[in-house]
């Protein structure tokens, strides 16, 4: 399978501990009084004493809010331009930007993996195609011969690229560089060891239950998942260098 590594699910944290920044500002939102602070400068800048009047919190106990949410580096102040005695606060936005996770780099394709390549991982693989950051391609344990009929038609309906005639065996498909996603979890269950997948989503096989319904699911729940996945994958074309870094 995959003999990267740099992009693994299990990787822990850099030397630079991203983690644990991650966790001090999860840490600081995890007080409904704080939370309601930040959704109030989310829109605009107030001091001290005009959140406390806002929120029906004291002096002392804005000030100790204040003071973790500053220490989380969510807030800073601003001295006023008007009465030099004032101070108010402003939310920093790329700090809660940095609460998503992590990139995962290096990704050259992203291959969807189900038992018979006949739905789930065909409908994902199509849609990674039509809007993921790289290109995409799909394969099973135990690959049927064709697509299923439901897939198909549904496939046709979003106006997505599937070839009903064309499944495939992971060993023939899946390289260096690629993010494997278990689609099903008789393929996340059967592929262990160094052939592991690196994210499994378990979503249920419509093909048990044979309904549009099901399919329609099915495919609702993989969209869901492609859209979280997308924004996180950098692929090695798009990945930003820093200047004289080496290429490989």
């Amino acid at each position: 399978m995959n003999a990267e590594v740099s992009h693994r699910a299990g990787d822990g944290p850099t030397p630079a501990h991203p983690l644990e920044r991650r966790a001090r500002v999860h840490a600081a939102l995890g007080d409904p009084a704080r939370l309601a602070m930040v959704d109030l400068l989310h829109l605009g800048d107030a001091a001290p004493g005009e959140l406390g009047r806002r929120l029906g919190l004291p002096s002392n106990l804005v000030a100790h809010h204040v003071k973790v949410l500053q220490e989380a580096g969510l807030l800073r102040r601003v001295r006023s331009e008007g009465d030099r005695r004032r101070s108010y606060l402003q939310l920093v936005p790329d700090v809660l930007a940095g609460l998503a996770p992590p990139p995962l780099a290096d990704v050259e394709r992203v291959v969807f993996v189900c038992t018979h390549n006949s739905a789930r991982s065909q409908l994902a693989a199509a849609l990674w195609q039509r809007t993921g950051p790289t290109p995409a391609a799909s394969a099973g344990t135990r690959p049927a011969t064709r697509v299923h009929p439901r897939a198909v038609a549904l496939a046709r309906r979003l106006d997505l690229d599937l070839d009903p005639a064309r499944t495939a065996h992971v060993s023939a498909v899946v390289g260096d560089g690629d993010l494997v996603v278990a689609v099903c979890d008789n393929a996340h269950e059967e592929l262990t060891g160094a052939g592991a997948p690196d994210l499994h989503w378990s979503v249920p096989d419509p093909v048990r239950v044979d309904t549009d319904a099901a399919f329609e699911a099915a495919y609702a729940e993989l969209a869901g998942r492609v859209h979280r996945l997308a924004p996180v994958i950098t692929s090695r074309a798009t990945a930003p260098t820093s200047p004289g870094a080496d290429h490989v």
